[in-house]
């Protein structure tokens, strides 16, 4: 898949390399909503983390909420159920592989599919979502920083990056897209509701670049050649006009003056927003191109603490909650009257990661530092609470739930961080007593204990550790800026796909924040894109694994488990491990 999301409370962002089996090709829209369900109504949710973008394809952008909120506004070629299987939307439009060799699809939007403002979701559209994920016209070498990289998005673009430029039908609502190799997850490359579909319009686009219309851009974008690194050009000011505002342009922490600036496509547009306090949706009223939804009205309200969550969907201020999983959350939730909890592992892991540069540019360093983290301690006091099975997770690619998992963590190198080594860890720091600077989510008492935990330990063996913790609304805007060494937070995937792998771990990824870049590991993941054989991915991924944790990269710490609760005055609400979450099939909330 393309991408994923990032909850800058529960620190955890969205990739696809823990893909569990997932089944193509089914259709429709299976529903979920049980006898007496009722037609409109407000439905109340409970989200930990403020509204602040309206692209969540961007890597600012790609927050939970915002992925939340960007899924129940648009609609696309397909979405992802509970049970992990693509559902195609047909109504929507349709995707068809035209041949394997070379790799050929061709997609195609209905016609009578439009933005909110009455515009037909076009070719322009499909183009600018091409170009956004590919960056086809990218000529940036991160090594001789030339060059330029123009669209600044949270995806791994190697997939559509080995596509030509699309041929446009004269239909003006299709495109194809013809690759140089085969690409594993060509069929999440474009429309995956929820991850980086067809969410932002092309016409306003390229309105605020100062075009004049959607055509001029296909014409802009068709007159700009491929990048290419080794021979980088001057930036091109219009189309790099196009990026920034891609890349910027939406983001707003409350609703815009302009309506062009949040245009839906799918079952909900946003009605309000109110800064870090609640977002108001309503129903599309012209959408009809996808799952009908029930309820009139959806009201997100932004409620960071678990207890307060709780707190709300006992007094009816909301019906649907998403709070951080812990022991007392669920033992909250079920002293509660006509509540349904869902229980479960999400598919997600807390990891510590350091970065290549400052302190840890040392590898003995950085080796020296993951000797001194109490995994399973953190596990013990953090996690074994709420899942008393609970351990310190040995991979830094695979869940256990993956049949690979174990492969994986036999050869990997984990088994030399199982257990703290201070006297080893004084070794190879040699006297030295670096300071370390550690970012995490303060607001979160999870990353507040694993950070109090990893200093006391560290320490020890004669770092000097600085509390680098910032507000759950500011510390994922500093992933990567360089001003930290060591970050804690966590990955959470879709549960299909392989593009996430490189994505994070592959040099100059779109969510590689700690600078790693190892030849062998991008050699393997070039491959692994390439690559649509399961057990041949599972071959690649666990040497990939392998060689991460050569390098010293720092430390996955566990799976995280799920809890959500909602009133029983509601169906349709199913569990869903990946970061969609409950929202996966928000068209069947209804009320009783």
């Amino acid at each position: 898949m393309r991408f994923g999301r990032i909850s800058k409370a529960v620190g955890v962002m969205a990739i696809a390399t823990l893909a569990l089996s997932a089944c193509a090709g089914n259709t429709g829209s299976p529903s979920t909503t049980t006898g007496g369900a009722q037609e409109g109504g407000t439905i109340g949710v409970a989200e930990t983390n403020g509204f602040s973008s309206f692209n969540s394809g961007t890597a600012d952008g790609n927050s939970d909420v915002n992925g939340h909120i960007g899924y129940a506004t648009h609609s696309n070629f397909l979405y992802i159920d509970d049970k992990l299987n693509i559902v195609k939307n047909e109504k929507f439009g349709k995707y068809e592989k035209l041949s394997d060799d070379p790799l050929t699809v061709k997609y195609t939007v209905n016609e009578g599919v439009k933005w909110s403002d009455g515009t037909q979701v076009s070719a322009a559209d499909l183009l600018l979502t091409w170009a956004s994920g590919s960056a086809y016209y990218d000529d940036a070498n991160p090594e001789k920083k030339t060059g330029t990289t123009y669209f600044l998005t949270a995806a791994d673009t190697s997939g559509l990056n080995l596509t030509d430029f699309p041929e446009v039908g004269s239909d003006n609502r299709s495109i194809t897209l013809k690759y140089s190799k085969p690409f594993a997850d060509w069929e999440l490359a474009l429309g995956f509701a929820g991850n980086g579909g067809i969410d932002i319009p092309a016409h306003v686009v390229a309105q605020k670049a100062g075009l004049k219309d959607a055509q001029a851009l296909v014409d802009l974008f068709k007159s700009v050649p491929r990048g290419d690194a080794a021979a980088p050009k001057p930036v091109n000011a219009q189309l790099k006009k196009v990026a920034d505002f891609w890349s910027t342009g939406f983001d707003s922490k409350t609703l815009p003056s302009d309506p062009s600036l949040f245009l839906s496509n799918g079952p909900y547009v946003v009605k309000d927003v109110v800064a870090e306090q609640s977002l108001t949706l309503v129903r599309n009223k012209d959408y009809n191109w996808g799952p009908t939804p029930h309820a009139d009205e959806i009201v997100v309200r932004t409620i960071g603490s678990a207890p307060a969550q709780v707190q709300a969907l006992k007094n009816g201020e909301v019906d649907i909650i998403n709070p951080q999983a812990s022991a007392d959350t669920v033992d909250q939730i079920k002293a509660l009257d006509g509540v349904e909890l869902l229980q479960g592992k999400q598919l997600s892991y807390d990891h510590l990661d350091l970065n290549y540069s400052g302190p840890f540019a040392d590898k003995d360093v950085r080796t020296a530092f993951m000797l001194t983290v109490p995994r399973k301690d953190i596990v013990d006091k953090i996690i074994k609470k709420i899942d008393p099975e609970a351990t310190p997770l040995d991979s830094q690619i695979f869940v256990p739930a993956q049949a690979a998992y174990a492969d994986s963590v036999k050869n990997n190198g984990s088994s030399a961080y199982q257990e703290v080594d201070i006297d080893k860890a004084k070794q190879l720091l040699a006297g030295k007593t670096p300071t370390i600077r550690i970012m995490y989510n303060k607001d979160n008492p999870n990353r507040v204990d694993a950070f109090s935990l990893i200093r006391e330990s560290a320490t020890k063996a004669g770092f000097k550790i600085v509390d680098g913790g910032l507000g759950k609304a500011d510390w994922s805007a500093h992933l990567g800026d360089g001003s930290y060494d060591a970050t804690i937070f966590g990955w959470i995937n879709s549960g299909v796909g392989v593009t996430g792998t490189p994505q994070i771990f592959k040099t100059a990824g779109g969510s590689n924040f700690n600078g790693l870049s190892d030849p062998e590991a991008d050699k393997l993941m070039d491959e692994l894109i390439v690559t649509t054989d399961k057990a041949k991915q599972d071959e690649l991924q666990t040497k990939i694994d392998a060689a991460i944790w050569s390098t010293s990269y720092g430390l996955p710490l566990f799976q995280s488990p799920d809890v959500k609760a909602y009133s029983d005055q509601i169906t349709g609400v199913t569990a869903m491990p990946n970061q969609t979450g409950v929202w996966w099939n928000v068209w069947d909330w209804a009320r009783k």
